[in-house]
Order: structure tokens, then C-alpha cells, then sequence
């Protein structure tokens, strides 16, 4: 029998956004820079533990969305090797997609 994983039960929420961090704004400039990006669609701006993410939400090309699986999975860039379902925010209950 296969061994059951937590993406078993998923529908690639990692794969369907990323997150970059920014600068703590200091300003009124550094707000308006903000602004600027909540101005474009599928962009968000979250603080989590007092640090500023831009989270922009747009699918990966190789997200299969006939049962949510990685089409490159063997050859998946390294960034997605490193990441850990221990971060995962389907287990963490923050799946509001």
C-alpha cells in the first residue's frame, strides 16, 4: 500500500503563492510603496512576528490541476526540495485560498 502524505489531502496551497519579504516601513513613502503594490491584482501585504511579506498569489506552471501533484516533481527547483511540510500552512490551519 502507498504511504499516505500530508499533500494527500491538499490542493497545492504552497504551490499557488509565494511570499517575499520587505523592508519594515518607516515612512510615508515607505507606505505609499504599499499602497502602490495592493494596487495590482493578487498581491497582498501580511506582518507575521513583526516582519513585512508581500504575498503574491499566482499558480505554478507545473501544479497539475487534475489531482494537485507537481508535473516536475524529480526535477523540482531546489526551493521546493527545501520546503518542509512542517511549514506547511494546510496543517497550520491558515488555508484561505
Amino acid at each position: 500500500m502507498a504511504k499516505k502524505n500530508q499533500c494527500d489531502k491538499c490542493t497545492g496551497l504552497c504551490c499557488r503563492y509565494f511570499a517575499l519579504p520587505l523592508d519594515t516601513p518607516e515612512d510615508k513613502g515607505d507606505y505609499d510603496d504599499i499602497r502602490w503594490y495592493l494596487c495590482h491584482k493578487n498581491i497582498t501585504v501580511f506582518v507575521e512576528d513583526g516582519d513585512w511579506y508581500i504575498n503574491i498569489k499566482n499558480k505554478c506552471r507545473h501544479l497539475s490541476e487534475k489531482d494537485y501533484r507537481c508535473r516536475i516533481y524529480n526535477k523540482r527547483p531546489r526551493i521546493c526540495r527545501q520546503y518542509s511540510h512542517k511549514d506547511c500552512d494546510y496543517v497550520e490551519g491558515e488555508y484561505d485560498f
